[in-house]
């Protein structure tokens, strides 16, 4: 039986793969309509640690060009950093004309890890709380097309997923000590979502939940909402056609193999071929 959870039975991967590689189509479109019109467009992706937002962020850029969408993944503030106006070193990573910007993570650290795990004064996360709300209208007033996403996942399904990673050679990197002490405060987490959602779920820039227990069934579902609140359109491309490949020149010779230093043969003892010598 399929695995279900509380929102249906998981569709099974021909239908995931056929749909993602629809909307990553749309993807393409949209990034095409972004550089042609100028738009700007900014993503932000939140929610709690293991939720699935860098699988999803991973979707929504493959077939995309770095040169128009880009990841913005800050790390952890610097001292001087830490002294400035606290938006500023976001402001630097949003875009320009023609460019998109997923945020994976954002300005919203302050209301969560930050308010949380004591990073941040009281009086410092009152004043994020209630200058962010002006903050992202005075981005959407400048033309940026602002989208901002909460991934929500059960305390039983997160932890599962840290689970799977402590015997994951290539996934143990994303358990941190900041990881494992958000299962512990769990509680804490929640109220610190409750009163930003409170304060900065508004009409002009509102919060778009992502159930995402089921990450095929949540990249999906963020991708399919993205593409409906664009107003993007096909942009008509010129038509490519390859030339015919002219004669080989008169008088070339590709210089010996010996003069160059090849990459070794990995495949080959792979393939468990005797005569090639790694």
């Amino acid at each position: 039986m399929a695995k279900t959870s509380g929102r249906g039975p998981k569709i099974p991967d021909d239908v995931y793969e056929a749909e993602l590689f629809r909307l990553q189509t749309e993807l393409v479109k949209v990034q095409q309509w972004t550089r042609e019109t100028g738009a700007r467009i900014a993503v932000v992706f939140e929610g709690r640690d293991a939720a699935g937002k860098g699988g999803t962020i991973k979707r929504v850029t493959e077939y995309l060009s770095p040169r128009v969408a880009r990841i913005a993944a800050l790390p952890a503030p610097t001292e001087r950093e830490r002294g400035q106006w606290y938006y500023q070193r976001y402001v630097a990573h949003l875009p320009s004309p023609g460019e998109i910007v997923l945020f994976d993570r954002s300005w919203y650290n302050r209301a969560g890890v930050e308010k949380v795990m004591g990073f941040c004064t009281p009086a410092e996360h009152a004043r994020f709380l209630r200058q962010t709300p002006q903050f992202e209208q005075m981005l959407i007033d400048d033309g940026i097309l602002l989208r901002k996403y909460w991934f929500s996942v059960s305390d039983r399904e997160q932890l599962r997923r840290f689970r799977s990673r402590l015997d994951d050679p290539v996934r143990q990197w994303k358990l941190s000590p900041m990881d494992l002490e958000s299962i512990n405060r769990w509680e804490d987490y929640s109220r610190a979502k409750d009163e930003m959602m409170v304060h900065t779920d508004v009409p002009a820039s509102p919060w778009y939940v992502v159930e995402s227990d089921i990450k095929k069934h949540a990249r999906l579902n963020m991708m399919s909402h993205l593409l409906s609140t664009i107003p993007y359109t096909d942009v008509p491309t010129p038509r490519v056609e390859l030339p015919e490949r002219p004669p080989a020149s008169r008088g070339y010779e590709r210089p010996p193999r010996e003069r160059s230093t090849y990459v070794p043969d990995h495949v080959a003892a792979l393939r468990g071929d005797p005569e090639r010598d790694l």
